[in-house]
């Protein structure tokens, strides 16, 4: 029994790269991260197993695109802004009273790279 959970979590984390996405995209961001994000963001963004956005993301481009969204830079302010209050798959849509409108512009603003 013990041997064959041992396998199964053997293959997850070979699955997963044991940190939930590719060695190339483990880096952090050289600058600053943005507070809206670290909020908001980061507990579904952010590198490891357990985190659904970037698991979602690696899964959907399959090494096409960085899985973590602060490696983009394909992102634009308006596609962020659209993601961010209208939601995608099993991200959840935020609304104004959640994150503000300024607040909105700095996270799209930091995550488009501007």
């Amino acid at each position: 029994m013990q041997t064959r959970v041992v396998a199964a979590l053997a293959a997850m984390v070979a699955t997963f790269g044991g940190v939930g996405v590719p060695a190339q995209q483990t880096a952090a961001a050289a600058r600053a991260p943005d507070p809206t994000f670290e909020k908001w963001c980061s507990h579904c963004h952010r590198s490891g197993i357990y985190m659904a956005g970037t698991l979602g993301l690696q899964r959907k481009y399959n090494g096409s695109k960085p899985a973590l969204l602060e490696e983009r830079d394909d992102l634009t302010v308006a596609s962020v802004k659209v993601f961010v209050r209208h939601g995608s798959n099993s991200m959840p849509p935020f609304r104004k009273t959640e994150i503000s409108d300024a607040e909105l512009d700095a996270l799209a603003s930091y995550l488009a790279k501007q």
